[in-house]
């Protein structure tokens, strides 16, 4: 059994341990409020936010509640200045057409 005293003893073992799951609270937590912020859900992110669940409310948002993403959503998509440029196009030739008449 471990007692406070041993802790107290080796605090190396204590920090690295503090480390360790720093690390994956912090992990899971910048994912989990990452994928709330960008999928707009203002609960699951307060709640990401200021609850301290050693990462399982994120890895719970992230496994069971994020939107997932369709393969036909992998698809690049126009941009604006592509769209711009076809909309430009189709004027220019309805006006060639209209001075052709």
């Amino acid at each position: 059994m471990i007692t406070s005293y041993d802790l107290y003893q080796q605090p190396a073992k204590v920090l690295f341990a503090l480390l360790i799951v720093l690390s994956w609270s912090l992990i899971w937590k910048g994912l989990g409020l990452w994928y709330a912020a960008k999928e707009g859900k203002k609960g699951w992110f307060l709640a990401i936010l200021i609850l301290n669940t050693l990462g399982l409310l994120p890895i719970i948002y992230l496994l069971w509640f994020r939107e997932r993403v369709e393969e036909t959503d992998l698809e690049p998509s126009k941009t604006q200045e592509e769209e711009v440029k076809e909309k430009l196009k189709k004027k220019n030739v309805k006006k060639k057409k209209v001075k052709e008449e």
